[in-house]
């Protein structure tokens, strides 16, 4: 808007001056108005271009690098270690997880809450078990459950959780019972006083509760040094001891777990997990687990070796749960873990980015009848991740004897393909490829060594020891294919094999440009047929 002293300044044209400019007008009003008749004629006729590979770099440009996982769960800030068994209620799952607001300057932890509809995109609802709120130190791992019946007391429909704390006893680890009649948003101490008081060993941790449909009571499960105990209860305030299940040669186990599943074959199987460290006898250190038969007071396991749900490197205490929305919880159930290793545990880059945690992707479990080993658990990615993908890309077959870089780059996708072969050493995939080819993570299948692989001793990885760089399970040499369901993130990778009846889950840190992905033989030629690749953004 022109000021006052300009509006006096003014001057009115004299009547020749107009005249000519409603001719000037005119022309141009005519002019302009033909322009747009062409342009409109010709945009009709002309698509816009639509967005290419190259306009989404350029824009990716304006967006700062980062390590943060695309489709893995990551802490928001500071620290995360141990999930808590997620609940299904009101159309969400409620997950809870350790969380430390003041790392890496103190310790101590608390239970964060997240809560999501599909398990893959989750949303943060904060603290819900704050640390250092009653006199007995800060919150570690338990389980919650839905008090249907209100045998608690605290009415029907109410959480409850009990939870490990290092308590004002001696430091003593000591289980206490917390509470919420806000739908879990927040948690109400019970008691300064233990429901179960410390028996008297040092490691008594990491209670697991499941209601017991057949004998109409709760059963719990506690990790106790190399022992797992049994209790029961009616009311989640008052325990009593029935039996333990000793554990050999896999070290200190934590976070049990305890199910009912029913096999392919129609036969009901009870299923008993722990974290363990199998490392001793070149075992994993993940999620060992045993089948067999619980009569409400006794495990008695199939074989007393334990099978092992993952691997690789990185897939601690993991939690089994039930499908909220499924009409059938005994054939299947989901599990997700931690993704880290406490041999390593602050060796991130993530850290630069102010956080230190990730867990692996929610798996759909299974139980399998094989013959000739008994009954053991496979697992896959669950169908609403690749549903969440952003696109598609596949390809034809490809005959590959040496080496065969794909025209496809990526930093977060799923890629699914089988390879056959008559005759050969080696195969796989280099996943996470820099340029010159000198970077990478493989995923494969060695004939010669019998086993499957993940090799990340060519890229960036947490364990600078190099003594955990390639993790192995065994491979029947006498197939001559192999299915692989391989999953990679800003710093993970999780491989399944044969419909997940082995997986690896390892961390790795690739520099963030390094995206190749190439197929690779040693010792003869493989088809790669079926290769699908889903990106994430």
């Amino acid at each position: 808007m022109k000021g006052k002293e300009d509006r006096h300044h003014e001057k009115i044209a004299p009547k020749s001056n107009w005249i000519r400019s409603v001719v000037v007008i005119a022309g141009l009003t005519i002019f302009i108005a033909l322009g747009w008749s062409m342009c409109q004629r010709a945009a009709s006729q002309t698509p816009i271009p639509p967005i290419t590979s190259k306009t989404q770099e350029t824009q990716s440009k304006h967006i700062t690098p980062t390590y943060r996982a695309v489709y893995h769960f990551t802490v928001p800030d500071k620290w995360k270690n141990d999930p808590q068994r997620p609940i299904y209620m009101d159309g969400k799952y409620h997950y809870y997880y350790l969380y430390n607001r003041d790392y890496p300057e103190k310790n101590g932890t608390e239970w964060r809450h997240a809560t999501s509809t599909d398990l893959v995109h989750w949303k943060d609802e904060g603290v819900s078990i704050p640390k250092y709120t009653n006199p007995n130190g800060d919150p570690w791992s338990g389980s919650v459950v839905i008090d249907d019946n209100n045998s608690a007391g605290f009415g029907k429909g109410a959480l409850v959780a009990v939870v490990t704390q290092p308590s004002a006893h001696e430091g003593k680890q000591e289980q206490f019972l917390w509470y919420s009649v806000d739908k879990g948003m927040t948690f109400t101490s019970y008691s300064n006083a233990p429901v179960m008081p410390n028996p008297g060993i040092r490691d008594f941790r990491d209670p697991k509760i499941i209601w017991d449909l057949r004998r109409k009571k709760w059963i719990m499960v506690m990790t106790e040094g190399t022992k797992i105990g049994f209790y029961e209860s009616d009311n989640l305030k008052e325990w009593r001891y029935m039996s333990g299940f000793s554990t050999e040669n896999i070290g200190i186990v934590e976070c049990p777990d305890l199910y009912r599943m029913r096999a392919e074959d129609g036969a009901y199987k009870w299923i008993l997990g722990a974290s363990a460290n199998g490392k001793s006898t070149g075992k994993p250190n993940t999620y060992a687990y045993w089948t067999g038969d619980f009569d409400g007071n006794h495990f008695s396991p199939d074989d007393p070796k334990p099978e092992w749900l993952d691997y690789g490197f990185d897939w601690y205490g993991a939690v089994t749960f039930e499908d909220g929305k499924g009409s059938n919880q005994y054939s299947y159930r989901y599990a997700l873990a931690w993704m880290n290793n406490w041999d390593y545990a602050n060796n991130t880059p993530t850290l630069k980015e102010g956080f230190n945690g990730m867990d692996s992707v929610v798996r759909e479990i299974r139980l399998k009848h094989e013959d000739g080993s008994g009954y053991r658990l496979v697992s896959q990615p669950i169908e609403a991740l690749k549903q969440s993908s952003t696109s598609r890309e596949s390809l034809d077959q490809i005959e590959v004897n040496g080496t065969y870089t794909l025209p496809i780059k990526a930093d977060a996708y799923q890629l699914e393909t089988v390879i056959s072969w008559s005759a050969l050493k080696n195969v796989g995939l280099r996943l996470r490829e820099s340029e010159d080819g000198k970077r990478h993570v493989d995923a494969g299948v060695s004939l010669e060594g019998h086993y499957s692989y993940v090799n990340r001793a060519y890229t960036g990885q947490p364990d600078q020891s190099g003594t955990y760089v390639e993790s192995k399970a065994p491979f029947d040499v006498n197939r001559k294919n192999v299915h692989l369901t391989v999953l990679v993130d800003k710093t993970s990778i999780e491989v399944f094999v044969d419909a997940g009846a082995v997986v690896h889950s390892n961390l790795i840190f690739p520099r963030m440009d390094d995206q190749g992905i190439t197929l690779y033989t040693n010792g003869g030629t493989a088809n790669f047929e079926n290769i699908v690749i889903r990106k994430f953004r």
